[in-house]
Order: C-alpha cells, then structure tokens, then sequence
C-alpha cells in the first residue's frame, strides 16, 4: 500500500495524495478544509495537523467524533482508523 510509506509526520500532502490518486486533488481538499491556502501554504491548523502522525490524526478524528481521550483509542494502521479499547 502506497500509503504506508507516508505515516511519519510532515507528510499530509503526500499521504493524502497517495490516498486519494494525486497531490492536486490533495490539495484541494485540504484548501476545502482550511488546513491550506489557495497559495499552496498550510494554515495553522495545516501545521499542527501535519506535525501529527498518522496514527496522531487518527486518534484525534476518533477523540473528537466519540467524546474520549486519544488515550482510549487503538491505532489500526492497515485501515487508518482508531477504534476503542476493549476494557
């Protein structure tokens, strides 16, 4: 999976591009978002998400959607998603 090279931080762009078929449609989405500018230059909040891994971003979509701390989630990397934990 092209995408499993992307899971450090500073990648958005690239592993949004690989996830979606291109860096321009990347871009236009985070442009959409707020995370980027029409210039090509990400937002603060671009920057912080982008200083996030992978795994960060995930749990933090997950925090947000389910109302629990990121600590109460698992990070599945083959789906990109956070579900959970089993207690």
């Amino acid at each position: 999976m092209t995408t499993q090279k992307y899971m450090g931080r500073n990648s958005l762009v690239k592993r949004l591009g690989a996830q979606v078929g291109g860096e321009e449609l990347a871009k236009h989405l985070l442009i959409k978002r707020g995370h980027m500018t029409p210039s090509g230059h990400l937002t603060a909040e671009g920057r912080r998400r982008d200083a996030m891994t992978a795994e960060e971003r995930a749990k933090d979509r997950a925090s947000k959607r389910e109302g629990h701390p990121q600590s109460a989630f698992t990070y599945h990397a083959k789906s990109n998603r956070a579900t959970l934990k089993r207690k």
